[in-house]
């Protein structure tokens, strides 16, 4: 039997047609690399701050005690009070003090009296003692007589004083202006100078003082890193921002006052002192803040969305970027910290590398992707052409 060379051609034919024809169809089939969006770093200048936990603490303090002894006759405040300096607070009874003051007037008008009488004797006997009428020496003694009695007045002006004194403080007066607390005295209490007990406490709060911590450690790295140039002092470096126990910004910036020379041993820490206008009295002393402090300005810095930061198993932080060739490339960073809601890149990129930020999740390094811009507000567009379309 001969073979049918004819049926055969057409066979293998139809078999190459049916063949090519699945080819192309696998080909439309295929899909495209995957849509990513895309951020372009850039090197831009960045202000460093850092927030450290601090104390409110009165901008002037004082404890009101009384100086002389004596029964409290009166209260002259309401407690809570704005009070201003020199303002009367307590009355301690004066009859003893009035007394004292009398009797030393009475001393000292008796001394006035008697350094006339020596004056005059001693005047006299200087008459007698050129004639040689009485002895050089009751001369001498008349003299040193009138001399006691001087210094006799002097010293009774000087109790009259004191006596004056404690008369005056039989009225307590404020010894600064600020707001006063509660009275631990009442009417009819004894009250001695010198007293351990505060009769009450007065603090001036406008301005206030915020105290706070910081690691030496921390301050020893910044001034390391200014010296080394990688930080440069901000024209805002001595202003200081306050958050409130609510998570409330106070509206009112403070000012860096100066920063202890010491270290404390048992905690490692430097406290810094700043100061607040507090006009409508918000900040109290005592309250739990978080002061935000500027620590310089880095220039050249790069910004990486938080979001398009992952780790690797070693729990190195690392982003995917685009190659000119729109292929995924896995890049390991130096992050040391975050800014808002991005993270400080100092080593692993270069200026101008596109970070993917969208789209990354089942990325693998050098798989091909579709890149597009990428912001906030707006997703990566689809790819061009969609699925293969069947002839």
């Amino acid at each position: 039997m001969k073979p049918n060379y004819g049926q055969t051609a057409v066979l293998l034919a139809s078999a190459l047609f049916v063949a090519g024809c699945g080819n192309k169809q696998e080909q439309q089939a295929a899909p495209p690399p995957p849509a990513v969006g895309f951020v372009a770093v850039q090197q831009q200048s960045v202000t460093l701050t850092t927030d450290l936990p601090g104390r409110t603490n009165a901008y002037e303090t004082s404890e009101v005690r009384p100086q002389v002894n004596g029964i409290v006759t009166a209260r002259l405040f309401q407690e809570g009070d704005q009070v201003t300096k020199g303002q009367a607070l307590y009355r301690i009874d004066p009859a003893p003090y009035q007394a004292a003051v009398a009797n030393a007037r009475a001393a000292l008008a008796r001394s006035r009296a008697a350094i006339a009488s020596t004056r005059a004797l001693a005047r006299r006997y200087g008459e007698l003692v050129k004639i040689n009428a009485i002895a050089r020496q009751d001369y001498e003694n008349a003299i040193t007589s009138a001399q006691q009695a001087e210094a006799d007045v002097a010293a009774q002006q000087a109790a009259l004083r004191t006596a004056q004194i404690d008369l005056a403080r039989t009225t307590i007066r404020a010894p600064i202006s600020g707001r006063i607390g509660a009275s631990v005295v009442t009417t009819g209490a004894l009250v001695t100078a010198g007293q351990t007990n505060a009769l009450a406490t007065i603090q001036r709060l406008d301005p206030i003082y915020v105290d706070i911590n910081q690691s030496s450690a921390d301050l020893l790295r910044l001034r390391q890193q200014i010296l080394a140039g990688q930080l440069a002092r901000g024209d805002g470096s001595a202003q200081v921002k306050l958050l409130l126990e609510d998570g409330s910004t106070y509206p009112i910036q403070g000012t860096l006052k100066f920063a202890d020379v010491t270290v404390d041993p048992s905690t490692g820490s430097q406290m810094i002192r700043a100061s607040f206008a507090n006009p409508n009295r918000l900040l109290l002393p005592g309250m739990f803040v978080r002061a935000q402090l500027v620590e310089g300005v880095q220039a050249n810095a790069l910004l990486v969305p938080q979001r398009a930061v992952t780790r690797d198993e070693r729990g190195r932080p690392t982003v995917l970027v685009v190659t000119p060739d729109n292929k995924a490339a896995q890049r390991v960073l130096t992050a040391p910290r975050t800014i808002g809601d991005n993270w400080l890149v100092i080593a692993g990129l270069k200026p101008g590398e596109k970070v993917i930020v969208e789209g990354a999740q089942m990325l693998r390094p050098g798989a091909p992707v579709t890149p597009s811009p990428w912001s906030p507000n707006a997703k990566p567009a689809a790819p061009q052409g969609g699925q293969g379309q069947q002839k």
